[in-house]
């Protein structure tokens, strides 16, 4: 019995020391500082830069064309919450790092040339293409690298940028790192309704591969500051850069698609010519399609709650005939909004980004079949109607009798 019972305890410490041996999963681990965490990623105009002017001046680069300079912006751990003695300014905790070539796999390599970090992609927030390279290049040239690349997350974010991208990854911020700053600020689409929803890698490969136009949110850089502004029309059939929406468009587009999750809507009382705000709390949108022989039309109905957040009227608001007012002016706003998109989708760049011909493909789907083919140059003649109903359901405590 003795016997068995040591036999038992030998197993058990035999058995915790493998579970300890497994446990040792850091054999080959790195500090953090020496690791090139690489957060954002920037495509712009090939520019030479101050190095690559000297390689060529002494004939040591090798043979490539100067078509795109990647910017590649690094964490600085060593400067994160560390500050000067003197209580003066923080070391940035980002660092860009330019290669200009033809080659994006080649580029990557080159940094290793320059850095005793090799790049570590998997860390990687956002990618911002500039406004040239995207009208020269398809997105399925310029990221297919990253599609098939397992090393890159398919949650990076893409944005597209009216000048150089590489402005957008520049902050004047200490202790501030742009990349994250772009994914905070793209967080915030539960606040207006002039933000797209995000596009990861992983949901721009399935817009590219639907053959449809679509869009991606512009983002605005000027003086180490940003703002994400309007969106980017892509080309369906060519994956390229068409042309913009500005920050009104694309609140119709918000409309029309019925995605937003809160925001304004401004407008002016009709008797007194005062501004008033309408508030989302709620919004419902229903793309409706028609079929008439062989034409197209289609309906859209959009309905909204939400409250008078702020009246410059001298009017009472508890008043239901003011009330009423305030809702007319609102639903005449939006359906402007729409109406002015719709004509600048239609008129200006033959591109249907609202998602017309996918409620076509699915409550129509042998009409959609005959006319997928050709569908933007189609939707440019399609007739559409627009209904708004907006309702006030709360305006505070303001303006009461009492």
């Amino acid at each position: 019995m003795k016997q068995n019972a040591n036999h038992s305890g030998f197993l058990l410490v035999l058995l915790s020391g493998l579970l300890l041996l497994s446990l040792t999963g850091c054999w080959s681990s790195h500090e953090i500082e020496e690791l090139g965490l690489e957060v954002g990623l920037a495509f712009d105009k090939g520019e030479e830069s101050t190095i690559e002017k000297k390689l060529k001046e002494q004939g040591a680069g090798y043979p490539k064309r100067d078509t795109i300079t990647f910017t590649y912006q690094f964490v600085n751990p060593k400067a994160i919450g560390t500050g000067s003695q003197d209580g003066g300014s923080q070391e940035k905790s980002y660092t860009n790092v330019f290669e200009t070539g033809d080659s994006i796999h080649q580029t990557i390599r080159e940094v290793s040339l320059r850095r005793d970090r090799p790049i570590i992609f998997q860390h990687t927030k956002v990618m911002v293409i500039s406004e040239d390279i995207a009208r020269t290049y398809s997105l399925e040239q310029l990221l297919d690298l990253y599609f098939r690349d397992n090393e890159i997350r398919p949650s990076c974010l893409v944005f597209i940028s009216k000048g150089r991208a590489s402005k957008t990854l520049e902050s004047k911020e200490t202790g501030e790192i742009p990349s994250f700053r772009l994914m905070g600020i793209a967080d915030n689409e539960y606040r207006t309704t002039r933000l797209l929803p995000s596009m990861s890698l992983a949901k721009l490969i399935g817009k590219m591969q639907s053959g449809s136009s679509f869009l991606l949110q512009n983002v605005v850089s000027a003086n180490g500051e940003v703002k994400f502004a309007g969106a980017a029309v892509i080309d369906g059939k060519h994956k390229k850069l068409r042309g913009f929406l500005n920050e009104a468009e694309l609140e119709g587009i918000t409309w029309i698609t019925g995605k937003g999750k809160s925001g304004l809507v401004k407008s002016f009382d009709q008797e007194t010519g005062e501004l008033m705000i309408y508030e989302i709390e709620s919004m419902k949108s229903r793309i409706i399609p028609h079929i008439k022989g062989d034409d197209i039309s289609f309906d859209v109905n959009v309905e909204s709650e939400g409250r008078l957040s702020e009246n410059w009227t001298a009017e009472t608001a508890f008043e239901n005939e003011f009330l009423k007012r305030a809702e007319k002016a609102a639903e005449k706003e939006v359906k402007d909004l729409m109406k002015n998109v719709v004509e600048k989708m239609q008129k200006d760049y033959q591109a249907d980004v609202a998602g017309f011909g996918n409620q076509l493909r699915i409550k129509h789907p042998r009409t959609w079949e005959k006319v997928k083919k050709d569908w933007d140059q189609l939707f440019s003649e399609v007739p559409i109607k627009y209904n708004v109903k907006l309702t006030i359901t709360d305006y505070g405590t303001s303006g009461s009798n009492e």
